[in-house]
């Protein structure tokens, strides 16, 4: 693959626009600054990171999460785009904007998750897969529609349908985002009948042609035709590990403040990350600072910047693999062994403690109830749209969902699309309506 045609600033559904107005801003920033303002991206303030929404004490919801995602991708993008510069100093290809692009697709990784953190995905995964949503495959497959994408849905492919869909009303092109950001937001660039059974694929059915012609055009790299499979495109390497170190990080001090691990256990695992001279600066730094919460906050400071820095090292040392499509695994999976061996200990104690915990569970029990409720009381009036009770359901339901869509596949999906776009009190105030739990303030 080749830089300069991998860092396209052409916009998706406006290729054969022309726009004569010179802007300050470069076309990367415009997407940042286009993902900033919409409303799927403020209704992430009100979904489940891993933590339950804040009661006394404010932890990461996927809003903030996705802001700190993106400042630490920005970083790792700069830093690697004054490497690439000195690397291919004629090139003409625009490596000033790869921070920009980085931190914009950062911004939309998690859009298209659903309320209630990951277990929100399993929840409509397994309402396919095992719930009562199983007796929709005959007649879906017998028309033609990919039945994995609903048993194995994917908040990333997603995402990538809520940038890119014409939802009625809306512009051609959805948000009409660049190609570079596009690709960059892909994780698993191949089909879900490559998933395996995981909740890991690139894009629905629905958005694969689509996702074909960026690939393209930007020249990434295809594996096969079918099903259908891609490398990576480059830049996703760097918005996965600013996610990676984010979550990983984010999650040990969020626990702190929960007193789900206790001040010496947190800073033993962050000291866990340095050694020699950069352990004993830092050790002697704490020394100086009394208040507990900024302890916390410098050292993790320190250890999302060691890990951009180690990421950045290996995006670096393995461009040439990169571009190849020959580069395996993740950053972060690959970064040095001490650092590893640290991660891997905060890794396994979230696993254990942070995962497991009971309001953690509580969130997933709740979630997978409401989730599923809704998927069983919207697909059933979808399929009978002429029951009374169906109208009263549908007439909920907005106009840019297609529940009119002339195939079953397409229903599904734009039942799927309203309760994937739902806050986690949005669907909670919805599932008491609907059973009759709660009832609207006259």
């Amino acid at each position: 693959m080749d830089w300069e045609r991998l860092l396209s600033a052409k916009r998706f559904g406006m290729e054969h626009y022309e726009n004569g107005k010179k802007h300050e801003r470069t076309e990367y920033q415009r997407d940042y600054d286009r993902l900033i303002f919409s409303s799927p991206f403020r209704r992430l303030q009100n979904k489940t990171q891993v933590f339950p929404l804040p009661g006394s004490v404010f932890v990461h919801n996927r809003l903030t999460h996705s802001l700190e995602v993106a400042s630490v991708g920005r970083s790792m993008g700069e830093n690697i785009s004054r490497e690439l510069r000195k690397k291919y100093p004629r090139s003409e290809a625009h490596f000033e904007e790869i921070g920009s692009i980085v931190a914009a697709a950062c911004l939309a990784h998690d859009m298209g998750n659903p309320p209630f953190g990951h277990s929100g995905e399993k929840a409509i995964s397994t309402f396919f897969s095992e719930g009562k949503g199983v007796g929709q495959r005959r007649e879906i497959e017998e028309e033609g529609g990919r039945w994995s994408d609903f048993t194995c849905f994917e908040g990333n492919a997603n995402a990538i349908r809520l940038l890119m869909h014409q939802f009625r009303g809306r512009r051609r092109g959805g948000f009409a985002m660049t190609y570079s950001t596009l690709a960059s937001i892909v994780k698993y660039p191949y089909s879900s009948e490559l998933s395996g059974g995981k909740n890991k694929f690139g894009f629905f059915a629905s958005e694969e042609e689509d996702y074909r012609l960026i690939a393209a055009d930007l020249g990434i790299i295809k594996q096969q035709e079918q099903p259908l499979k891609f490398v990576r495109y480059p830049l996703v390497y760097l918005v996965e590990a600013a996610d990676d170190i984010c979550y990983q990080v984010m999650d040990i001090e969020d626990a702190h403040k929960l007193r789900l691990l206790s001040t010496e256990r947190t800073i033993e695992l962050l000291l866990g990350f340095f050694e020699g001279e950069s352990r004993q600066r830092r050790i002697s730094t704490l020394s100086y600072v009394h208040d507990v919460n900024e302890q916390i906050a410098y050292l993790r400071s320190g250890v999302i910047g060691l890990l951009v820095n180690e990421c950045a090292g290996l995006f670096l040392a393995n461009e040439e693999r990169i571009l190849a499509g020959e580069f395996t695994g993740t950053l972060t999976g690959n970064i040095s062994p001490w650092v590893a061996d640290a991660y891997g200990r905060c890794a396994e104690f979230a696993l254990k403690h942070i995962y497991r915990s009971k309001d953690v569970l509580d969130i997933e029990l709740a979630g997978h109830r409401i989730i599923g409720y809704l998927l069983e009381v919207f697909t059933d009036a979808i399929r009978n749209p002429d029951h009374a009770y169906s109208k009263l359901l549908l007439d909920r339901i907005p106009e840019q969902y297609e529940t009119d869509f002339p195939t079953l596949y397409g229903k599904i999906q734009s039942v799927i699309d309203y309760i994937s776009g739902m806050t986690d009190v949005y669907a909670l105030d919805l599932y008491r309506k609907i059973t009759g739990m709660g009832l609207p303030i006259v």
